[in-house]
């Protein structure tokens, strides 16, 4: 967090600067208290006039990489100005927050910002990408934002990645490989990769350095040597191209106590994960010892540490052994581009297109394929493909046709969106695609959705768990052609009469009826809901006794969720929020601390 310091120069300012210190837990400083604090602080906010400001931070500024940020707010609150250190120190975007705290305009006057243009001395931070490059930083940005031509090589995806081709200057081109970057055709190569890549001669080159990478070591019984090692396994991966660009370090968990894995950890703050041998010997690897085995009961140390580390991800760079190590090195198969296909299995949400997570959205737009149930996810949801994507839905294949045609995707490397309703854990129908794609190799990963059961919530204007009435939600289903195991039967989860939502159960809503019955009260509020968020949405409210009723007389389907509970439309019992227990989450003097 910031240490910010406000800097009320009149009292006329000194309202702004309460609500300030409240918004960013900043402390309130004299102007005379400046010069002395200059570098006990990140950031000052002056309020008052600019020339006040200007004149007390002239005779400290030193360099920009350095100085803290400044900006400066007029006594009235109308405008926000980034005065000192305005990509690298933070003074633009702290300039945008306190504009937006207090309802002002923000004054900016750097070129990229102004243009649109990416701020590329903010990247390193920003992303956690290390610079790499021999040239000169401000040379390249002036050749950037006075949009000379420039290619953009990006060999990951990360949410930097994301960021650059989201918001892709008209001037950039993205290239696939370094042998695109042509000299009389760019002035500049951006470069956001962890693998070492020489610019042509005649063009600059700003290399980002991703850090994705896993490294897996293994280590002799307390080797001497131990504080030149990190720095070994830094030049053994560099023969293969590596530039340093670990996100963590893996071994085994018998090494934990070693003077090395403690050099990691407390002189170079590294994060360190261990696995044990039973986890490590389950990994296939390409370089099995027996001797390793032998001693340590697992074939492999540094490939399968390296591989679990990574989530399962791709082998970069096999076993490498140094005096007292052996190293690899993986990538986890969400950074890789252009490298072999992905499955991402993602939750539609309830069915308004808006209700998609902004991860589920971005991965809709990036797919190559794009697979939705049909019958159950509106198609709107697609609509945001990229161009020649394909969007096929589901609703008319069988679960091998499915799978046949995602493989079929995955083999040509092509980044692929199995589209699910709701949230994909909850009835979702997913656990045979991933024996599939298990079987096969396929890597896949799971977006979460938001599900109609919250859905339901919302459009019932509900708070499902009450203080002292119910604190539980049951998610489940009745029993049709699926049976419910024994201990999940409705009249015996009934019995605790709780809030609870019930799936895919309209068809039989005689029987769910006739279960909750023998627990809850006849006159227990119910809702039953169609097609939640859906243009079409309808919501009808009753008792239970009347249930069954409500749903036949409205020829209700199975896209329908019944919520039962007391919780429904209760607004008894709220007073608790506000009793003397409560006080701490209002501000002193609100009203609601006097009740």
């Amino acid at each position: 967090m910031q240490k910010i310091a406000i800097i009320p120069i009149s009292d006329e300012g000194r309202h702004l600067a309460d609500t300030l210190q409240q918004e960013f837990q900043a402390s309130i400083i004299r102007r005379s208290e400046v010069s002395k604090r200059w570098k006990d602080f990140d950031a000052f906010i002056f309020i008052g006039a600019m020339g006040i400001c200007v004149r007390t931070i002239a005779s400290l500024i030193e360099d920009k990489h350095t100085d803290p940020a400044v900006i400066c707010v007029d006594s009235m609150g109308n405008h926000t100005v980034s005065v000192l250190s305005g990509h690298v120190g933070g003074a633009n975007e702290l300039t945008r927050r306190v504009a937006s705290a207090l309802g002002a305009d923000p004054v900016i006057t750097t070129q990229s910002d102004n243009a649109g243009l990416w701020a590329l001395d903010t990247l390193e931070e920003r992303f956690n990408w290390p610079v790499a490059s021999e040239d000169d930083m401000n040379a390249c940005i002036f050749t950037f934002v006075n949009r000379k031509p420039t290619a953009l090589l990006m060999e990951v995806s990360d949410g930097g990645t994301d960021y650059l081709e989201k918001t892709l200057p008209d001037h950039v081109t993205i290239i696939n490989d370094i042998s695109e970057a042509d000299p009389q055709k760019y002035r500049l190569i951006i470069m956001v990769t962890p693998f070492r890549r020489y610019a042509p001669e005649g063009m600059l080159s700003l290399h980002f350095v991703p850090m994705v990478g896993t490294i897996g070591f293994g280590l002799a019984h307390h080797p001497e040597d131990y504080k030149f090692i990190y720095d070994q396994m830094d030049e053994v991966l560099a023969k293969w191209g590596i530039l340093p660009c670990a996100c963590r370090y893996c071994t085994i968990d018998v090494k934990a106590d070693e003077p090395f894995v403690r050099l990691l950890k407390e002189g170079y703050n590294e994060e360190v994960e261990f696995f044990t041998a039973e986890q490590l010997a389950a990994v296939e690897v390409p370089n099995p010892s027996d001797t390793v085995a032998k001693h340590v009961g697992t074939p492999s140390v540094c490939e399968a540490a390296a591989i679990l580390g990574s989530n399962h991800g791709k082998l970069i760079v096999p076993k490498i052994k140094g005096k007292n190590f052996t190293v690899a090195l993986a990538i986890d198969h969400q950074y890789l581009r252009h490298q072999q296909g992905h499955i991402e299995i993602v939750g539609a949400g309830p069915g308004d297109p808006d209700l998609v997570s902004v991860r589920g959205r971005k991965m809709l737009e990036r797919a190559d394929l794009i697979l939705y149930a049909g019958s159950l996810v509106p198609r709107e949801l697609t609509l945001c493909a990229k161009p020649g994507a394909v969007v096929r839905s589901s609703a008319s294949m069988n679960l091998e046709e499915q799978c046949a045609l995602m493989k079929e995707f995955y083999d040509q490397g092509k980044f692929i969106v199995r589209l699910h309703t709701g949230d994909p854990c909850i009835f979702g129908a997913i656990q045979e695609q991933m024996a599939f794609f298990d079987q096969h190799g396929m890597h896949y990963h799971i977006t979460p959705g938001i599900s109609s059961f919250l859905a339901a919530a919302a459009e019932l204007r509900s708070q499902f768990t009450i203080p002292e009435r119910t604190q539980t939600i049951i998610l489940t289903r009745g029993e049709g052609r699926t049976p419910m195991p024994e201990k999940e039967q409705l009249h015996l989860l009934a019995r605790s009469q709780s809030t609870m939502c019930i799936f895919l159960s309209a068809a039989i809503v005689d029987d769910v009826q006739r279960e909750l019955l023998t627990e809850y009260p006849e006159d227990t509020p119910v809702a039953a809901c169609y097609h939640l968020t859906w243009p079409d949405q309808r919501i009808y409210r009753g008792v239970l006794k009347d249930l069954a009723k409500i749903v036949h007389n409205n020829n209700l389907t199975l896209t329908t969720m019944l919520v039962v509970g007391e919780a429904i439309d209760n607004r008894k019992g709220l007073s608790e929020l506000y009793n003397k227990h409560f006080t701490h989450l209002f501000r002193k003097g609100d009203d609601r601390t006097e009740k």
